[in-house]
């Protein structure tokens, strides 16, 4: 396979046609597609002369407790009818994410289609997202609603800067382009806010998108608030829709335990069971993580309670993928991991130390928070000794990690 970057005047035609083929672009969507691709790394891999491969990157920021980490997200893996089973989109994955790391990403999402194949690049799965299907009229909540402003596809710049500033926690992530925001819903949706900053900041806002505008169900995009007021406003305003629509769908915000605000909720899931306003939680693990820098992840982590040092032997699947001139192979190795209020990861070992044993994938979970070193050490390729299984669940006690932005 040869790979490149991605050349518009060259590429374009055909990575529209890769798109076209796996039924991810639509017609009257080109621009916008193309501005996608353009504030990331693309890669694309070619056959002959044509390009039947594309892999993106789009650079942000995730939060890690209360740090802002250089992260990528894998925005696009796609490969054409012809070159599929070939190990293209692995080869090119590995090699986008070598660049990103020579670039200073310190780790790596994805919006995974199923789980499995980024597997073998080193992602493994984060954390359960729940999302509440329910009758708004069901909304406990005691507040009034103002008239908000309406939103529209002119309002993107104004939609992306309410996003970034939003309330955020352990696992959140901004991205650096207006072109992340996805704007397909100003079709068939609205969205809603409020400007209340003396500059004219959009300081909180809901986007909605529909099939059936009379009833629903209305599938919320996103929330982007300030302060838990401006919370509980926005669901007032959901609540106002009621008078109309039967059905809202929308993801359980990081820190809310979104039941506690329905009225009833088990009751209305029992009456409306197989219908089409069915009231249901449904949980899927749809995002994955990988670190790409140990050393500097482990030394951006700030852990307030005690001290645990460990061996760790560390594999790394990505690194079969990579060429031998590759400068960046993964994160394959041993290391001496210390893990408190001042953590690192030095290479080496030290026989005094017990060792755990894990990839890359389960290491990364482990570390964000996603499950704990016992039960890691269950599902997954990790194990040690369980007196330190153990204190590692009790040494990273973190907040569960919420994305709350999909790319």
């Amino acid at each position: 396979m040869h790979s490149r970057d991605y050349d518009p005047q060259q590429d374009r035609d055909s990575v529209r046609r890769i798109f076209r083929e796996v039924g991810w672009l639509e017609k009257g969507k080109e621009d916008a597609f193309d501005a996608m691709l353009a504030w990331g790394r693309t890669l694309v891999g070619q056959i002959g002369e044509e390009a039947e491969c594309v892999v993106g990157t789009a650079p942000g920021v995730m939060r890690y407790l209360d740090q802002d980490l250089p992260f990528v997200e894998v925005d696009t893996v796609a490969t054409s009818r012809i070159a599929r089973r070939q190990g293209m989109a692995k080869r090119l994955l590995a090699r986008a994410l070598a660049a990103d790391a020579a670039d200073g990403a310190l780790l790596a999402r994805v919006c995974a289609f199923d789980q499995g194949f980024y597997d073998q690049v080193g992602f493994g799965p984060g954390g359960y997202e729940h999302t509440f299907s329910f009758d708004p009229a069901s909304l406990r909540v005691a507040v009034k609603a103002r008239v908000p402003r309406r939103l529209t596809a002119a309002d993107r710049d104004l939609i992306y800067a309410s996003r970034v500033a939003r309330m955020r926690g352990h696992g959140a992530v901004n991205y650096f382009s207006p072109a992340s925001i996805d704007m397909d819903w100003a079709d068939r949706g609205f969205g809603l806010g409020y400007c209340d900053s003396p500059n004219g900041e959009l300081t909180h806002h809901l986007c909605c998108a529909y099939q059936n505008p009379e009833h629903g169900p209305y599938n919320m995009m996103w929330m982007a608030y300030q302060t838990p007021e401006q919370f509980l406003e926005l669901l007032a305003l959901v609540k106002g829709l009621s008078d109309q629509v039967s059905l809202v769908r929308m993801r359980e915000p990081q820190g809310i335990q979104l039941q506690d605000l329905l009225e009833r909720p088990l009751r209305h899931h029992r009456v409306t069971r197989k219908s089409d306003f069915e009231n249901q939680m449904t949980a899927y693990a749809y995002w994955q993580i990988r670190v790409l820098d140990l050393p500097r992840c482990l030394s951006s982590t700030h852990l307030p309670w005690g001290e645990t040092r460990f061996n760790l032997h560390l594999t790394d699947p990505i690194e079969k993928l990579l060429d031998t001139d590759s400068g960046w192979r993964g994160t394959a190795g041993d290391y001496v991991i210390t893990l408190g209020p001042n953590s690192s990861a030095e290479p080496g070992a030290d026989p005094s130390l017990p060792t755990l044993t894990a990839s890359v994938n389960a290491f990364s979970r482990l570390w964000l928070g996603v499950r704990p070193a016992t039960g890691l050490s269950v599902t997954d390729n990790l194990s040690g000794p369980p007196s330190l299984l153990s204190q590692l669940d009790q040494c990273l006690r973190l907040p569960e990690p919420k994305p709350d932005w999909d790319f």
